[in-house]
């Protein structure tokens, strides 16, 4: 049942699927170092692993099924136990009858085969499929627990004694808080959460997640699980457990089954007891580029241009929760090569980065973002980030670092990239020195983006196109979506609003219900040229200055959104929920 190298090479050969010479050398390699072609090919990047997977099943025969989108009915995904699936990367996705259709990744696995067969009774009926279909059903077993959630609560909530005086260590190691507070996690990190919010009440304790930007009421909890619950989370988080007065920070790391996350646990006090917050913070997904975070044309040109300049500064700006680290993360591990030494200070530490020297703040003991830069200029950095320009003292540092021959990458908190400008201006600096220093302004905000599998296309009436002429300038919009390279097979020269197609949330079982689904960015890249730096320093108003960096080809964040909602990443509703002040 293997498939011989040759006969791999041979058939590629024939279909012509890869250019000859790369499949030659990679079939050398193959055979030079007794690997397996397939796996070659994969690691060349010469086939992307379904179409792989498609090939295997036509020499071998067997059929090809792709599971990326499907839910499987839990009792028949549950005829393959969960162990046995995740060892030996097999699934049940379909029952007719006494017939059995499961998907594999090794065909040549007829042990496990015959074991399923042996156990249930059925015909088996083998399929190939692809490693992301396998993760993707895998992930189901999980899904089931969520029903199982409530069993957890009533079983162990009422083991947990609710007096606040027991010994609180004792509550934080028994097995009842354990399996609760495990579940909650477990639960936050299956729905894709970014923080958990767990607030406790005069008569419950609340659980929201956080999903997409989002807060979800996830779960009510008996007040009796209070106190061991908060005493459980700081065990992990290695706080004190007897300090319930002021406000503490901690975190601490899960690493099972490739998943590596990282909880940011911050606990105050209030009124009914402690609520805690924890930010989930995702360590594996790195590989994050600035095309997946959604920048796209002149704007993404203009920020791989400017990262490659030996000094001057790169600002990101936009609200709490727009995305503005992870904006700088990615571009620090763009530029994080074995030839440069990137410093950073923070507040606090949120990713781990190989190679990157980085210091978190601690105010207590005078470690300010100004007093960290002012070391961190004496440990011979080529590249410095600074988590945020908050006072005139940093913002000076991070501008004489700037000048003094280091390429600066910060945040501020301000509207517009335009904006920016007057707000570090106001903030102590000189106009001549801000023009010299700063090399590109990013403004951002993260929209959700649509179910690709349930979103519903629709064109706007004269009546919706009149209440958002109340916000927008809507002609003008309709002008730059004309003009962008992408949407010219979408938009006519000569269409109006009323023809251009647009598309709305609806919701299905892979967005359970939201109609939405993961998150892009919405920019707007000010690129400081000659003309804009003499804008600068002559102290052009900000209107002026926004209108002059339009004309040179700039998007405005709400035109970006538009781009983004006329090619079906996201709606309308989504642009306006970010954009309104």
């Amino acid at each position: 049942m293997r498939i011989e190298n040759k006969q791999l090479y041979e058939f590629i050969k024939d279909s012509e699927l890869i250019k000859l010479e790369d499949l030659e050398l990679a079939y050398k390699e193959a055979q030079d170092s007794s690997k397996i072609l397939g796996d070659v090919l994969l690691e060349k990047k010469l086939i992307d692993e379904v179409k792989l997977r498609e090939l295997y099943a036509y020499i071998l025969g067997v059929p090809f099924v792709d599971l990326s989108k499907e839910i499987i009915p839990a009792d028949i995904l549950q005829i393959v136990p969960e162990p046995i699936a995740k060892k030996y990367k097999i699934v049940a996705f379909e029952k007719t009858g006494s017939e059995l259709k499961i998907a594999m990744l090794n065909p040549e696995d007829i042990q496990t085969v015959d074991f399923i067969r042996k156990k249930t009774g059925l015909k088996i009926i083998t399929c190939l499929t692809s490693e992301d279909s396998i993760n993707i059903i895998l992930k189901q077993y999980a899904k089931s627990l969520k029903a199982e959630f409530g069993d957890i609560i009533e079983k162990n909530s009422s083991e947990v004694s609710g007096d606040e005086k027991e010994d609180l260590e004792k509550v934080a190691q028994g097995l009842p808080i354990i399996r609760i507070v495990d579940t909650l996690i477990k639960h936050a990190i299956l729905q894709g959460a970014s923080d958990v919010h767990i607030e406790p009440d005069e008569k419950e304790v609340r659980v929201r997640y956080r999903i997409d930007g989002i807060l979800h009421d996830a779960m009510t909890l008996p007040k009796q699980v209070k106190h061991g619950i908060i005493a459980r989370i700081k065990v992990l988080s290695n706080l004190k457990l007897d300090e319930h007065r002021v406000p503490q920070d901690g975190r601490f790391k899960i690493e099972k089954d490739d998943l590596k996350i990282s909880f940011r646990v911050s606990i105050l006090p209030i009124f009914d007891g402690e609520k805690i917050v924890m930010r989930l913070l995702n360590e594996n997904s790195k590989g994050l580029t600035l095309e997946k975070m959604g920048m796209t044309g002149l704007g993404l040109e203009i920020i791989h241009r400017q990262i490659k300049k030996p000094n001057g500064m790169i600002l990101v700006t936009g609200p709490t929760g727009s995305g503005k680290t992870t904006t700088l993360y990615t571009i620090m591990d763009i530029l994080n090569t074995p030839e440069v030494n990137i410093s950073t200070v923070e507040d606090p530490v949120e990713y781990r980065m190989p190679r990157v020297n980085q210091t978190q703040i601690y105010t207590k003991v005078g470690l300010t973002f100004a007093a960290g830069l002012r070391s961190l200029l004496r440990q011979d950095p080529d590249i410095i980030m600074v988590g945020e320009i908050r006072d005139q003292e940093t913002l000076e540092m991070a501008i004489h670092a700037a000048l003094t021959g280091h390429l600066v990458l910060s945040t501020l908190h301000t509207n517009s990239a335009a904006a920016t400008l007057p707000r570090i201006i106001d903030m102590g600096a000189e106009a001549f020195m801000v023009a010299s220093t700063v090399n590109v302004i990013i403004a951002q905000r993260l929209v959700r983006k649509l179910c690709q599998d349930c979103k519903k296309e629709y064109q706007m009436t004269s009546k919706e196109l009149e209440a958002l002429g109340e916000s927008y300038d809507m002609t003008a919009l309709l002008e730059v979506i004309k003009k962008n390279e992408n949407l010219k097979d979408l938009v006519g020269k000569k269409a109006k609003w009323e023809d251009v197609k647009l598309y709305k949330s609806v919701s299905c079982e892979q967005c359970h219900g939201e109609g939405y689904k993961g998150r892009s960015g919405i920019y707007e890249v000010l690129e400081v040229d000659d003309e804009i730096e003499k804008m600068i320093s002559q102290k052009t108003p900000t209107e002026e200055l926004e209108k002059r960096a339009r004309e040179k080809g700039m998007l405005t964040m709400v035109e970006d959104g538009f781009v983004k909602a006329v090619s079906g990443i996201t709606s309308i509703e989504e642009i306006l929920r970010v954009t309104k002040e």
